[in-house]
């Protein structure tokens, strides 16, 4: 047993016995062709839904997802592959030593743990698990712990327009660059958006707004720098009212200030855009700072304590061998990740695709 299951007393008993092992199985076996013919009108529903969402990732994206985890890709399998050289099974001291990589690849001890036990116990079952099916089945049970929530809803707009996204992060995690990419995103799918200045403590994050609405070629709405952030917000819905936009993203302010003034200062931006719209803001997106690591879980850490947080964009994950940061906090915070950053192009922060992503992180090339 390793030092860290000794830590949290984790047993491998309770965890070879637990409903989600003994639930996963059956469902694998549970669909034989005969079955299918009573199915006929159900499953081009659900192969309309997953072309909607795999038509979004194209060739190209899949491209730049590869060579944006290039880094975390490299690092994670040349520390799998001298752990399992010259192996013929899986044994307790390969699990012991893939349960240091994926710490040491900022996965997280708690998600770490999760996944070796969901191993242990395949190999306790199947018993001649060998060293080739390895990263087969640690890519299946990754696959399994990230938000299981559908991924076509990341594309859901609400019905009565425009869907206000409140964007917060603090300063130096990508913000202002990934509200710029965001509303290239939604532009691109024919969206009409408005982008709102609501940091107007930093008049560098106004300007770098500007730059990037003028880029984009969207609408900006900005005050004076020193004005009240609830003030910007509601303008910039009142404007894309009249201007029937379809997405408005939010800027607020990154400072580093205490709790108390952080949730003051978003829930009275809260409550100036349901004067125009009761149900804004529809999502309230945190974005972090992927190249971190574990600070990147404490970022998460200190909004969900402040704020509802709906979804996340991780952001700088090409020039970093952490990309298992993602893995870790999907688990632990059971929020959606909705974009991650993978360059510095405009087309380089992505909708998040678990199996896409997956599939990356565990290229060998």
């Amino acid at each position: 047993m390793s030092f860290f299951k000794k830590f949290f007393g984790i047993s491998k008993k309770k965890d070879i016995k637990s409903p989600f092992i003994d639930k996963k199985v059956p469902e694998l076996k549970k669909e034989p062709e005969v079955k299918k013919e009573h199915e006929v009108k159900k499953e081009p529903v659900l192969e309309v839904k997953k072309s909607i969402f795999t038509k979004l990732f194209t060739k190209k994206n899949k491209e730049s997802l590869d060579k944006g985890l290039k880094k975390s890709s490299s690092s994670f399998f040349n520390k799998i592959s001298k752990v399992i050289i010259g192996k013929s099974k899986v044994d307790d001291d390969v699990l012991d030593e893939l349960e240091e990589i994926l710490i040491s690849s900022d996965v997280g001890v708690k998600t770490t743990l999760k996944i070796i036990d969901k191993i242990e116990s395949r190999v306790a079952k199947d018993k001649y698990i060998n060293s080739d099916q390895l990263d087969l089945i640690l890519k299946e049970e990754i696959i399994g712990i990230i938000d299981s929530s559908d991924e076509e809803s990341k594309l859901n707009i609400s019905k009565i327009r425009p869907h206000v996204i409140l964007v917060v992060g603090v300063n130096g995690v990508g913000k202002t660059t990934s509200i710029g990419k965001m509303a290239n995103y939604y532009k691109s799918q024919g969206l009409k958006v408005v982008i709102g200045a609501g940091d107007t403590f930093r008049a560098a994050a106004i300007d770098q707004l500007e730059i990037w609405a003028n880029r984009v070629g969207v609408d900006l709405i900005k005050q004076e720098m020193g004005s009240d952030p609830a003030s910007v917000a509601f303008d910039t819905l009142e404007s894309a009212i009249n201007k029937k936009a379809d997405v408005v993203l939010i800027d607020t302010a990154g400072r580093l200030h205490n709790k108390t003034n952080l949730m003051n200062e978003l829930s009275k931006i809260k409550r100036v855009l349901q004067k125009k719209n009761i149900d804004a803001p529809h999502e309230v997106l945190l974005v972090i700072d992927g190249s971190t690591g574990q600070n990147a879980f404490e970022q998460a850490k200190q909004f969900t304590n402040v704020t509802e947080i709906t979804a996340l964009a991780v952001t700088k994950l090409d020039g970093t061998a952490k990309g298992g940061v993602v893995l870790g906090i999907s688990d632990q915070f059971k929020i959606p990740i909705k974009f991650i950053g993978i360059g510095e192009g405009l087309e380089d922060l992505q909708l998040f695709n678990k199996i896409e992503f997956v599939d990356s992180f565990f290229s060998k090339s």
